[in-house]
């Protein structure tokens, strides 16, 4: 199963853009900080994490505030350039 449910701020958002297909489109960075455990030890996650939100839901995320916290949900696939990966947004849960 690919699914990545992540608590996070959204820390930028790029210009409405439209696929090919001529659906909406937004790139977004999200910011994640969480304490965690690991093999019984305490750790400290910050990330910033590459996002992209493909067709009806762009439209709430690009009325959201920059530095909002929400809880984004989605699946994971290769970023466009093969390097990476990309966060693709089909869900916002708002705190």
């Amino acid at each position: 199963m690919n699914r990545l449910v992540l608590s996070a701020r959204l820390e930028e958002r790029g210009a409405l853009r439209h696929t090919p297909a001529g659906l909406p489109a937004l790139d977004l960075s999200l910011a994640h900080a969480s304490d965690v455990s690991q093999d019984g030890q305490p750790r400290r996650v910050s990330m910033q994490v590459k996002s992209l939100v493909i067709g009806q839901l762009v439209d709430a995320i690009h009325r959201l505030p920059l530095g909002s916290e929400a809880v984004f949900a989605g699946f994971l696939a290769p970023a466009r350039n093969g390097r990476g990966l990309l966060f693709h947004v089909t869900e916002l849960i708002r705190d």
